[in-house]
């Protein structure tokens, strides 16, 4: 084993550089280890850390490698270089400081005079730096060199990388966030990875915390693509859950040894589920695992469905002012009389978040917009002196806002002001982020901060639906759902309740007898909150719901 540090390069892993624990190491190496097919292969890992994978892969092998890597930390270089000469004397290879992504270009533009080596395996834990972190100067770069468009993350070139150095045929297993799988961001990179691999099995580590950073992991077991038709991918998923357990297991990587079901590992107890990768009949379809059960589940649901929540109408995000101190405050009244402006509004944040009906509106923003004949307008400020003479006050922070000013808007406009006409009417309303569904309805005029997503009818003239999917958004049956179909979930079981999962929510018909109970209920409820009163009629709307979408049915078969 040799180590070299020839270049001088400035590391580039220091950010997003989680090194992987020993025991997922083993995981993935002694996986990746089952399905190389040479007798000989020529190793990479192309941010290789601390050396622990390519040390795992050479001890899982069993047999003679050469084993390579890359990294642009000079520190990184030397540990591993020292780690793999000491506990592997016998493999070949060698650790230097190199920058991959500079060394999967030269294969993907090809060289006249040379082709640099391409690998039988590659083993990695690639760099997981966001396109806020990296910068958008350097995101158009690497989107521009490996062919990519969006917000590209670090991770993402990466992948693309190791398919322009793998052999035909070659196999790699790669640790990455599992937030590709389900979101829209993630869209390009499931078709590349479906088009240039052939996908063999998919884990998705959920919240089993394995790194201290807050990333939840996944790892991908891949071949380069052959021309021979792919197999089903296999999926197995680990999400934590309130379910008593039947199995015990001394570590993660144990209980995924078992069979489906939930599993006590040192005082938690994770949900393990076996199946097959379900990725719609696009290849950029949002990833979820296939099960029997599971897929019944799903039938039976949609053959309830009478549409969606995005066919009531549009989910938005709220308002966004970009300079809240100015525009949001709790003490307006403590300003002088003539600083009070004329044009304040409650506003709903997600402090005030409440199922069904929330908490009183604790804030007030100053609304710089207002609908004139159907069409969103900034108010005269002549017209609102006390509004004038407070910008005025403000007006050095609001005018270096200078994206404001460049893209043709008045010095002192909130920068995302939605639709002015909409707050009057009723809105379904929820945060982003939450342990269970809350969902509540705004019927006083609220302005929407943008840490909330809401949701207003296309029809007005009746807002049955509406109140349908505020009961169904808070019920039981919405978890199981989303569960099912994305599965995206946070640390500590918090979900996403993101605008591409929300609007396929679905909905039975309104006009079924059970519906229309729900709707009353949901009604009643919104009347009662709080009080036990309420939260007895909600549990009443758990198997209300269920029954609506066919589930009761399911459960007695």
């Amino acid at each position: 084993m040799k180590l070299d540090a020839r270049a001088t390069k400035k590391t580039q892993k220091q950010e997003g550089a989680h090194y992987t624990p020993a025991g997922l190491a083993e995981f993935v190496a002694k996986h990746l280890a089952t399905v190389c097919e040479v007798e000989r292969p020529l190793v990479l890992d192309p941010a290789v850390g601390d050396g622990e994978l390519l040390l795992a892969f050479g001890k899982a092998l069993g047999k003679e490698c050469t084993l390579n890597g890359f990294d642009l930390d000079e520190v990184a270089v030397t540990n591993a270089g020292r780690r793999l000469c000491e506990e592997l004397p016998q493999m070949a290879g060698e650790v230097r400081r190199q920058d991959f992504l500079d060394f999967a270009l030269e294969h993907r533009e090809g060289s006249l005079f040379s082709t640099p080596a391409a690998f039988d395996v590659v083993i990695a834990n690639p760099p997981y730096v966001r396109t806020q972190v990296m910068g958008a100067e350097r995101s158009q770069r690497l989107a521009q060199q490996f062919d990519l468009s969006g917000r590209v993350d670090l991770s993402f070139a990466f992948i693309e990388g190791i398919a322009d150095v793998l052999k035909e045929g070659g196999v790699a297993g790669i640790i990455v966030s599992n937030r590709f799988m389900t979101t829209k961001a993630g869209s390009q990179v499931r078709e590349r990875i479906l088009s240039r691999f052939e996908l063999l099995h998919v884990w998705d580590f959920g919240d089993t915390k394995l790194f201290e950073a807050a990333v939840l992991p996944a790892v991908l077991l891949v071949r380069k693509r052959r021309s021979i038709p792919a197999s089903n991918p296999r999926f197995t998923s680990i999400y934590s859950t309130s379910e008593p357990p039947v199995h015990q297991a001394a570590t993660v990587y144990e209980a995924l040894s078992n069979g489906s079901g939930s599993v006590n590992v040192t005082g938690t107890t994770f949900l393990v589920q076996h199946g097959l990768l379900h990725h719609g009949t696009a290849l950029n379809g949002t990833w979820r695992i296939a099960t029997e059960r599971g897929d019944a589940w799903l039938d039976t649901v949609l053959a309830h469905t009478f549409c969606t929540f995005g066919e009531i109408g549009k989910i938005r995000v709220g308002v966004k002012t970009t300079a809240d101190k100015v525009f949001v405050r709790k003490d307006w009244d403590t300003l002088p009389e003539d600083m009070q402006p004329e044009v304040l509004r409650p506003l709903i944040t997600h402090h005030v978040a409440r199922r069904f009906k929330p908490l009183p509106a604790d804030r007030q923003i100053l609304y710089t917009h207002e609908d004139r004949a159907g069409k969103k307008a900034v108010i005269d400020l002549d017209k609102h002196p006390r509004t004038r003479r407070y910008l005025e006050s403000h007006r050095a922070t609001l005018e270096a806002r200078s994206y404001v000013i460049e893209s043709g808007r008045q010095w002192f406009e909130i920068w995302v002001p939605q639709l002015p006409a909409l707050w009057p009417v009723p809105k379904l309303v929820f945060p982003d982020i939450s342990e269970r569904p809350t969902f509540w309805m705004s019927l006083d005029g609220e302005i929407i901060n943008g840490d909330c997503y809401w949701l207003a009818a296309e029809d007005r003239t009746d807002s049955d639906l509406l109140w349908l999917a505020l009961a169904v958004a808070n019920s039981r049956f919405i978890e199981s759902f989303y569960d099912h179909a994305f599965n995206n979930k946070l640390y500590a079981g918090r979900r996403r309740f993101m605008t591409q999962y929300v609007e396929k929510f679905p909905l039975p018909s309104p006009e079924l007898p059970t519906s229309r109970e729900i709707i009353a209920l949901a009604r009643q409820i919104y009347q009662l909150t709080p009080g036990a009163e309420a939260d007895a009629l909600a549990a009443k709307i758990d198997s209300l719901v269920e029954s609506a979408f066919g589930l009761a049915e399911e459960a007695a078969r």
